[in-house]
């Protein structure tokens, strides 16, 4: 493909990933384009777009997932690519093949490659060609939960009934037995309906407590693939990452190649183009498995860029653009260690769930080392219309002793009051020696886990309060509240 000046990106997202986008692009000298719902009009992305069009609506479905919106401002503002980031439209081959139609490019791959590995059962036939182990399971759709009833016979119980389409751990069933196959089955089916307008459901062998693997990848236009090495996200709950990091301290140097050469394989298989990641599960005999792909940029690609040193960004854009990759595997080395802490504005003893309002005060932590991706500023308010990330608090280290010391630190110093964060359960992540120890899986949460472990809500919103309070007067021991109920600490400042 001939190589294509790009000269305006237009932004289909919101938040932190706009941000970081729009960041880049200004770097490279190309004007940016941001869309925005009526609830974001006065989120920082907006602010820094070159140019901003509203495209009303509150909810996803009427702004950031309306393809129709979108490509009326791509049209009317003639850009010449789009940036999809993470989420909404990012994996839409319909939304791609559009672009297409109109000569204008996606930063990310074809319309082809997504509706390969977009699919869990064609992604697994694809990648099976090129030797890449797959999970012990059903050779396509199940339409029946006698079904699972006999593939369960063969691989042995536990089995995971799972959505053919997406992801996000919706239309997802973990059956222990056949008493809770029917059940299991009919909730799965109608879940994965519900959320992808597609009920087929697959089943494979559960792996209990694997580790959860992914390698990010990178190719070109013209036949260059390389893995960025991995990134171990097992820190999850409902299926979703919480805490991930770069390397993975599990594998070696031998383990480490292969899964990456099979990584770069499962790109190959579906003539892929752009920044991608393979997903993998790995069992505590070191067995890898492939999972999936996603077909864009990963909300955890942050550490890939701590231990690279690359701008996974502008690399995206160089590749949309036809030129070739300027590095080889060769050329690749893993430099320190990285972590990364998802902040988002949820409840942790109420099960996590996501928790919205008006963020009264914000203070991020600074110094070498310390990166915070956010999309939020004092003053803004986190929306019930959306997701409930706030930031991304990324650190890097020349070890991964240091790097986990720094962001316990870092953690520290982030202050955010006017709704409840994930900061404090990070911290118990950080510090459980489960994880110290590199031994944790993706059961971590659920096997380690309890509301207890952490303060409660009232006492951590009034330390959080008094630190904005001590640090505004240039004091910055606050330990002696942490312990303080939250009338008695509101007691101790106003004597104070």
């Amino acid at each position: 493909m001939l190589t294509k000046a790009i000269h305006t990106i237009l932004i289909a997202n919101r938040g932190e990933i706009a941000l970081r986008v729009i960041r880049s692009a200004k770097e490279m000298g190309i004007r940016t384009v941001a869309i925005y719902s009526d609830v974001d009009k006065n989120m920082p992305f907006v602010k820094l777009a070159d140019l901003a069009v509203g495209i009303g609506g509150q909810s996803s479905k009427e702004s950031y997932l309306d393809m129709d919106k979108v490509m009326k401002v791509c049209l009317e503002q003639k850009v010449d690519a789009v940036h999809p980031g993470y989420g909404f439209l990012s994996e839409n081959p319909v939304f791609a093949e559009r672009l297409e139609k109109e000569g204008i490019r996606l930063i990310g791959p074809s319309s082809y490659s997504m509706k390969i590995m977009g699919d869990k059962l064609s992604s697994k036939e694809a990648v099976k060609k090129f030797d890449v182990p797959v999970i012990p399971g059903s050779a396509g759709a199940v339409t029946h939960y006698n079904e699972v009833k006999e593939i369960a016979k063969k691989t042995g119980y536990p089995v995971l009934i799972k959505a053919s389409a997406g992801g996000g751990g919706k239309g997802m069933r973990v059956v222990n037995s056949d008493d809770e196959l029917e059940s299991a089955f009919e909730r799965a089916t109608g879940e994965a309906e519900a959320s992808f307008g597609n009920g087929a459901v697959f089943v494979e062998k559960y792996v209990i407590n694997p580790k959860h693997i992914e390698f990010q990848i990178m190719a070109d236009m013209h036949g260059s693939v390389v893995h960025l090495f991995e990134r171990d996200c097992s820190v999850q709950r409902r299926h979703q990452k919480v805490v991930e990091e770069a390397p993975s301290m599990v594998l070696d140097e031998a383990l480490r190649k292969k899964m990456g050469e099979c990584a770069v394989n499962v790109a190959k298989a579906c003539n892929y183009v752009g920044a991608g990641t393979v997903e993998f599960m790995l069992d505590s005999d070191k067995n890898f498995y492939f999972l999936e792909m996603n077909t864009r940029l990963q909300v955890e690609h942050p550490v890939t860029e701590m231990i690279t040193g690359l701008d996974l960004v502008k690399e995206q854009i160089k590749v949309a653009r036809g030129e070739k990759l300027s590095f080889s595997q060769e050329d690749l080395k893993i430099n320190g260690h990285a972590i990364e802490v998802r902040v988002c504005a949820e409840d942790v003893a109420n099960d996590f769930a996501p928790d919205n309002g008006i963020i009264k005060y914000y203070n991020t932590p600074k110094g070498l080392g310390i990166r915070v991706d956010d999309g939020f500023e004092q003053g803004g308010e986190v929306s019930m219309f959306y997701d409930s990330m706030i930031a991304k608090l990324i650190v890097h280290g020349k070890t991964r002793e240091e790097a986990i010391a720094k962001m316990q630190s870092a953690i520290s110093q982030y202050t955010i009051v006017g709704v409840k964060t994930t900061l404090n359960f990070a911290q118990f992540v950080l510090k459980h020696e489960e994880f110290l120890n590199g031994s944790y899986g993706t059961s971590f949460i659920a096997n380690n886990f309890k509301k207890e472990d952490l303060l409660d809500g009232k006492n951590n919103e009034a330390v959080a309060l008094l630190a904005a309070w001590l640090q505004s007067r240039n004091k910055s021991d606050v330990k002696k509240y942490a312990s303080l109920t939250y009338q008695k600490a509101w007691k101790q400042r106003i004597k104070e």
